[in-house]
């Protein structure tokens, strides 16, 4: 964070200070009193379940010198009406303070997390970069990763997510992007939207916020993302896997689950070899390679930026070998086209070794309308690709038009408990892909069948 005053902070964020205006903040702000270090702020927020009130104490004891707070507490402190609201204009004053930053935001329906991971790794071998943790996209999440920024940082980048039209527009108020990245417009939170419309207007409000002098990263993987910049004067660089791309991938080859290929860009041509799981992450790359390429980072860096990251986050595409198994864990979250991707990364997998492939999948929520039939359209690409095996939980729809002839056994079951059961029945050579929505809370059914294979082994033996 840029060094300010306890007196500067509660101007910019039209507080009232309680406390010696000279304090001095020098280090990044934190809502977990735990991070708390000497010289940072605490921004206590009021949660569901914990009040971040009755942490101030906590804060201030490991080094915090200073509480953002909505009420008086015990402690040095600036009060405000709402603290999110003012952790927004302090994150925009120092945006502001910050000339020289190159600030790049991302979003659209799928690869966001990924995609910034991926991204922040190939910055960081050009310059500082600072990031977003996690998923981190919202409006507490942009403005705490935009203070994390200091006058050193050459680069932020940002995930922008959104539930309703307008969110990301005011998330581009405070962190006033140079560089707009557009991955895909689908159909996840189509049920909170209304439609895949109204999603590509939200999403757009991303592209709509760019300075002129700024640039425009559009993905080619759907009809709405390539007319975000139409009628603008921005510059604009298009990625995808067709001839009319920009920046784009060709020979494709796929070996143990992971993509390699020949990145095209405007500056030539090499060869990529990723390290992350599954052919969608390809697009990912190229919309990093994007970027990469409106800064003017030589292709050769680009290039083994993206052949050495390692950037797996939390529950998505995790492999993991157990004894005789190989077991892949991307239940972090669930729609349409991120199930549809990793339905086909475990028929590769599963190809590869030689076993069979069983999908856990759970529900995708949502969806609207469309629900039933998205399901449906899950389950018989499942069967197109050749999966030995679908178990169904909780989710009995992507059942709905697998036919009765099929090779793929459809299991169907009302909870993890019986899905449970189907590990007496799992072969060494096998895959298991476990895949739902973040509600289902399928990480606890990945650690049961975890432990009741190493059982199954133990009785073996």
């Amino acid at each position: 964070m840029i060094d300010l005053t306890a007196g500067e902070i509660s101007t910019i964020v039209e507080g009232t200070l309680h406390g010696d205006p000279a304090i001095r903040i020098t280090e990044p702000a934190v809502f977990d009193s735990r991070l708390a270090t000497q010289g940072s702020l605490f921004i206590a927020l009021k949660g569901d379940i914990r009040d971040g009130h009755d942490f101030a104490k906590d804060a201030l004891s490991k080094g915090a010198n200073l509480v953002l707070a909505s009420q008086l507490i015990d402690g040095p402190c600036v009060v405000v009406s709402d603290v999110r609201i003012a952790i927004g204009k302090l994150a925009q004053h120092v945006r502001q303070a910050l000339p020289h930053l190159t600030v790049i935001g991302i979003t659209g329906s799928q690869g966001k997390t990924t995609s910034k991971d991926l991204l922040s790794w190939v910055l960081s071998m050009n310059g500082q970069t600072v990031s977003a943790e996690g998923s981190f996209n919202n409006e507490l999440g942009v403005p705490l990763t935009l203070l994390r920024c200091t006058p050193q940082t050459r680069y932020c980048v940002l995930e922008m997510g959104a539930r309703h039209k307008g969110d990301i527009a005011q998330l581009c108020e405070i962190a006033s992007p140079d560089i707009g990245v557009v991955l895909k417009v689908g159909n996840a939170h189509v049920g909170e939207f209304g439609s895949r419309e109204i999603i590509a207007k939200t999403k757009a409000e991303l592209i709509n916020s760019l300075p002129e002098t700024g640039t425009a990263i559009l993905g080619l993987y759907d009809e709405y993302t390539p007319l975000m910049a139409k009628g603008r004067t921005l510059r604009t660089l298009t990625f995808g896997e067709t001839h009319d791309a920009d920046v784009r991938a060709t020979d494709v080859d796929i070996r143990e689950g992971r993509a390699h290929f020949d990145l095209v860009t405007p500056q030539g041509r090499s060869a990529v070899g990723l390290r992350l799981i599954g052919t969608h992450q390809i697009s990912n790359a190229l919309a990093v390679a994007s970027v990469a390429t409106a800064l003017e980072i030589p292709l050769d860096v680009i290039a083994v930026g993206l052949s050495t990251a390692d950037v797996v986050s939390k529950w998505r595409m995790e492999l993991h070998e157990l004894d005789g198994v190989l077991l892949i864990n991307d239940a972090y979250n669930a729609n349409p086209d991120s199930t549809a991707a990793a339905l086909r990364s475990l028929a590769l997998f599963a190809q590869e070794r030689g076993g069979q492939s069983w999908a856990f999948l759970g529900k995708m929520h949502e969806l609207g309308e469309e629900s039933a039939r998205d399901h449906a359209n899950i389950g018989t690409l499942a069967q197109s690709l050749g999966i030995d095996h679908l178990v169904a939980v909780g989710a009995h729809e992507y059942g709905a038009d697998v036919m009765p002839e099929s090779a793929m056994r459809v299991h169907l079951c009302s909870d993890q408990l019986q899905a449970q059961e189907f590990v007496q029945h799992i072969q060494e050579g096998d895959v298991l892909l476990f895949k739902a929505s973040r509600a289902e809370k399928f990480e606890e059914l990945v650690k049961s069948v975890e432990q009741l294979w190493s059982e199954k082994l133990g009785d073996e033996a």
